[in-house]
Parts: structure tokens; sequence; C-alpha cells
């Protein structure tokens, strides 16, 4: 099925929302029609693919649970075919692992259901502004280069400044790759508790900053003088130097 708003502009981004449950894409594509996008609807993961195909989406919309093809299912697809169009994907509250497989396998950004339609068209605007060239997006790539020697094997979860191999724990590496593959987009703290830990409580939210004070002190980085991390006040953090991402560390 197909829906599109008779007054968008024609050169408006071209959105998939791919779904089963006839509520949600009730809500989300005339909300999405009313932010400015173009929108093509699909109810099974089957259907998503023919129409991504078909239509070629600036960025696509996927719920993990969909009849015929989930959709990473459909994700994967679309990476074997080196078709790099941004996906968020659409995923259950408190599933972590299922968020971390949907991250490592090329999803640009995921959203936890139920969600606010706001925070969806934010993602997709997001995803949108760093994904404006045709190769692989910072998500897929095997390794992130920063400035001054910074380089994050996302492989073997390694990280370099210049020749030295930096020592950093596990959720600090995943706190540094999330901002790197986000750079420049403000981050909030809530949305770092719930990469890092699962969930969303702003109690919690001390933790994250715990977090960037030891990464900055693995770093050597001056808050007050960012190279990498700057914190935006009551709000989060912002990677602020440039990324770009590579297969291999040579």
């Amino acid at each position: 099925m197909t829906s599109q708003t008779p007054d968008a502009e024609p050169d408006a981004p071209l959105v998939l929302v791919a779904d089963d449950e006839p509520d949600v894409l009730g809500a989300v594509v005339p909300f999405m029609q009313r932010s400015g996008f173009r929108v093509i609807s699909a109810d099974d993961g089957k259907l998503a693919l023919d129409e991504i195909r078909r239509h070629r989406p600036d960025a696509c919309v996927l719920d993990v649970l969909m009849p015929g093809a989930d959709g990473r299912e459909v994700l994967r697809t679309l990476r074997r075919e080196e078709n790099w169009v941004p996906v968020v994907l659409l995923t259950q509250v408190g599933e972590a692992v299922e968020r971390a497989m949907a991250l490592e396998e090329g999803a640009d950004d995921y959203l936890n259901k139920p969600f606010d339609p706001h925070e969806l068209v934010a993602r997709v605007r997001a995803v949108l502004r760093r994904t404006k060239n045709d190769g692989p997006p910072l998500a897929t790539a095997a390794v992130l280069r920063s400035t001054f020697g910074l380089a994050l094997d996302r492989v073997g979860r390694r990280a370099w400044l210049g020749d030295r191999e930096l020592v950093v724990t596990p959720k600090g590496f995943t706190l540094l790759e999330y901002l790197m593959v986000h750079a420049d987009e403000l981050v909030e703290r809530s949305r770092l508790l719930e990469v890092l830990w699962g969930f969303d409580d702003a109690v919690g939210t001390r933790a994250v900053d715990s977090r960037v004070a030891e990464l900055r002190r693995v770093l050597g980085e001056d808050a007050a003088d960012p190279r990498w991390i700057a914190t935006v006040q009551g709000r989060g953090y912002r990677f602020v130097s440039s990324v770009t991402g590579a297969d291999s560390l040579r």
C-alpha cells in the first residue's frame, strides 16, 4: 500500500514506514506527511522490500516484528544488496540485546515502542542529515576515524589515539562509538542511558556523566576546551570533530 500527502513538495524526502499494526501506521503516516515527508507504507517485511526496491526511498522506518520478514531481516537484505538507505528500527522496550544487534547489522538508529511521533520525525531527520552521500553510512563502517589520530575498530572493539591503544571499558567504548556515529548531533543524556544500560531514567543520567568523565580521562580531553566531546549544558553531549568511516585500520 502507498500513501502520500497531496501537497508535499515534489523533492520532499520519501520515507517508507513498515509496521503490521494498523494503529501505528494510522498514526505515524499522516503525522509524517504533516511534517513534510512523502510517505510509503507497508504492513509486512516482504512488501517493504518490494516497495524499497521500486521507489528507492530516502529513509526507512521498520518494525522489528513483522510477518513475511521482520525489520532486521529486511535490514540485512538491504545491506547485502549494498543498499545504504538510512534505516530506523522500531524495537520493543527493554530489548537491549535486540537493539545492540540491530545497530551492529547496519541500522542507523532505533526507537522504542511505544514512541512519540515527534521523536520519530526527529530521528528520521537526523539520519537523513548524516547520510547525505551514497556510500556506506557511519553506522555500517568497520572503523571510525576522527581528528588527532582517534580511531575505533568496531569489530575488534579496540580504540587508538595515534599509535597508542587506549584502555577503554566496554561501556566507554559503546559510548564513544555512539557519539562518533552521531557526530555533530546533540545526544540527550537520557538517550545515552538507554544506549548503555537499556533503560531511560532521569535519575540514572548521572551515570552517563560519570562515563563521559571516565572517557575524557582516557582521551586526555579537557572538558573546558574539548577536541571531541562537548557538553551541552542541561541536555547532553555532542561529538564536535569530523568522523569518517573505513573498512579497516590500514
